[in-house]
């Protein structure tokens, strides 16, 4: 069975810093992509940052690039989400997702292109 389960959310003063683990179990993350997403209250779930584990091509929203990095622990089969000077914006619950690999070198960037999904976690940012 495949499951994916996220970690490390919580409350944080603007300007810290969190770090939110995707535990895999089913399936080996070296022939999948992995992505974060995130939904805040009243607003469209949204794309954070992917990674696609063959290659480790990575992908992130302008919202948080430079603040954000993804990487994956093939080993520990887990992929990591490492967000520095958190703002209140990205206030919401953070979701990984996962999915076969499509190709090197190709991230899946939409909600669509992905198959199995975490139970999210909430990160509070506050000002």
């Amino acid at each position: 069975e495949v499951q994916l389960v996220e970690s490390g959310g919580g409350l944080v003063q603007a300007g810290g810093s969190l770090r939110l683990s995707c535990a895999a179990s089913g399936f080996t993350l070296d022939s999948y992509a992995i992505g974060w997403f995130r939904q805040a209250p009243g607003k469209e779930r949204e794309v954070v940052s992917c990674i696609n584990s063959p290659d480790g091509s990575t992908y992130y929203a302008d919202s948080v690039k430079g603040r954000f990095t993804i990487s994956s622990d093939n080993a520990k089969n887990t992929v990591v989400l490492q967000m520095n000077s958190l703002k209140p914006e990205d206030t919401a619950v953070y979701y990984c997702a996962a999915t076969r690999a499509y190709s090197d070198y190709y991230i899946p960037t939409l909600g669509r292109e992905y198959d199995y999904w975490g139970q999210g976690t909430q990160v509070t940012v506050s000002s």
